[in-house]
């Protein structure tokens, strides 16, 4: 594939990754204001359950599956019937997990939140209907994209039109999950120009579910460290701590759309690229990710960082003041998942070094756990701040560890160091702007340019130094 194609569809899948979360990102100052942090918490309780039981049920097919039909591109006939004893498994263990959450809804769940629970067995069943992981594959992202925007954007829109009061979590929650199944559903008819309809077999299936399995475990200890927070930020303190920890969480996530959209992109290229041997080409890639990743990433954890403390009341609203120093605390993340995702999704997974991601993501988990269950009942949401810190961070230092003498790590870190200046002089002048305006929209609007121009003039002549042709050459697209 042309670089041209590779970036096309970085911008495309960029758009989707922010797609998938921009509904809640603008509809959350209107929404933290009608349904409260008690509100707020609620619906992100009841989805981390749901949403854990969702996971299970893909059984890792996301990314097994997206590398598997990149293998296949040229093959109608062979990635068909790959296809089709693919999402039969994804089929019968989601509806297996379906199973299991209607008993959890009608024994276990608590009954000041069953009605909410209900609605949220949408979220198990798009479970059953997701083949985005197959367009991906096929690296066919403006497709995914143009269909699933619709849906979203009307989604946001009725929203704004029927959410009024603090009674209608059930509403807002029917809303969101209604739209994340429908924007599932609605990708399958043109699954016809891509494949033919095969029967699939069951050595077929067994073929492929050993294969998962491997792929699948590394989802439950980033399922442990990504969504047992708010269950037990649920359990062991309250929801008003799970909403602020929610709302943190969520702004943290926007900007990862940005590093997710590029391995996504990248996974599949690199899958095809290794097959074919092209090693060469492949390290140059990485070389080159990592380099926007620290650029983004630098950039991203110091300017969030530096307008949270004016942002969070002005986006969230004054019972949420607090949430501005949960992001302070929680930036770094952003930087540590930027590093490991160039490392998982364009080396240890496309190479099949499944071994070492399972375990890096099994010592994240458990530190995870251990933080979390020993700080969350005395701190509350500060204390999974500090859980999902040392998780991310383990797992960015061990698969650093464990491709260093497979990749020149030194060189990456040279390089990615050349932002780290520039990162901090943005947040001491974006901090600066903020202590003299105060907490107004004023205040964060020019935090935000003073960030942005302080942030690109400085890196702009190391940009220049480096990739003045592909500068000039984007710009003459």
């Amino acid at each position: 594939m042309k670089k041209t194609n590779v970036i096309s569809n970085f911008l495309y899948n960029s758009v989707y990754q922010i797609l998938l979360i921009i509904l809640p990102l603008i509809t959350t100052p209107y929404i933290s204001r009608v349904l409260e942090a008690d509100g707020v918490g609620t619906y992100s309780y009841t989805y981390s359950i749901a949403y854990c039981l969702a996971l299970v049920g893909m059984l890792g097919v996301n990314n097994y599956g997206n590398r598997t039909v990149a293998a296949l591109q040229n093959d109608r006939k062979k990635r068909s019937t790959a296809f089709w004893n693919i999402v039969t498994l994804q089929m019968l263990t989601t509806a297996i997990m379906v199973v299991v959450y209607c008993v959890y809804l009608v024994w276990f769940c608590p009954t000041e939140y069953r009605l909410v629970s209900w609605i949220q067995l949408l979220t198990v069943m798009a479970s059953f209907v997701d083949v985005n992981w197959f367009f991906f594959g096929m690296e066919k992202f403006k497709l995914t994209v143009m269909r699933n925007a619709v849906v979203r954007l009307l989604t946001v829109v009725a929203i704004f039109m029927f959410v009024k009061n603090s009674s209608q979590v059930w509403l807002y929650t029917l809303l969101m999950v209604g739209g994340h199944f429908i924007s599932n559903l609605i990708i399958w008819p043109f699954l016809k120009k891509e494949i033919d309809i095969v029967k699939p077999s069951f050595c077929g299936m067994k073929q492929h579910f050993k294969q998962m399995i491997v792929l699948f475990i590394p989802v439950i200890a980033v399922t442990l460290y990504n969504k047992m927070d708010k269950i037990m930020i649920g359990l062991l303190s309250n929801v008003t701590q799970n909403g602020f920890y929610e709302s943190t969480e969520r702004i943290i996530t926007v900007p990862m759309g940005l590093i997710t959209a590029l391995g996504t992109v990248m996974l599949p290229r690199m899958s095809s690229l290794f097959a074919s041997g092209d090693k060469g080409k492949a390290r140059g890639y990485i070389r080159l990710s990592m380099e926007f990743v620290c650029f983004m990433g630098f950039a991203l954890m110091f300017g969030i960082a530096g307008v949270a403390k004016e942002f969070s009341p002005v986006f969230f609203g004054t019972e949420f003041t607090s949430v501005g120093s949960l992001i302070m605390l929680i930036s770094p993340t952003i930087f540590f998942k930027c590093w490991a995702n160039v490392i998982r999704t364009q080396y240890l997974i496309p190479l099949k070094y499944d071994k070492p991601y399972v375990i890096s993501v099994w010592i994240g988990a458990v530190i995870n756990l251990i933080i979390n269950y020993a700080l969350i009942g005395r701190y509350g949401a500060a204390g999974a701040v500090v859980g999902t810190i040392c998780a991310e961070g383990a797992v960015m230092i061990y698969q650093t560890w464990f491709v260093r003498k497979k990749l020149p790590i030194a060189e990456y870190l040279k390089d990615g160091a050349a932002y780290l200046i520039p990162g901090i002089i943005m947040f001491a002048a974006v901090r600066m702007v903020g202590i003299h305006f105060g907490v107004s929209l004023l205040s964060v609007v020019i935090e935000v340019i003073v960030g942005i121009v302080t942030y690109i003039g400085l890196c702009m002549p190391i940009l220049l130094s480096r990739h003045k042709d592909m500068i000039r050459h984007f710009l003459r697209r």
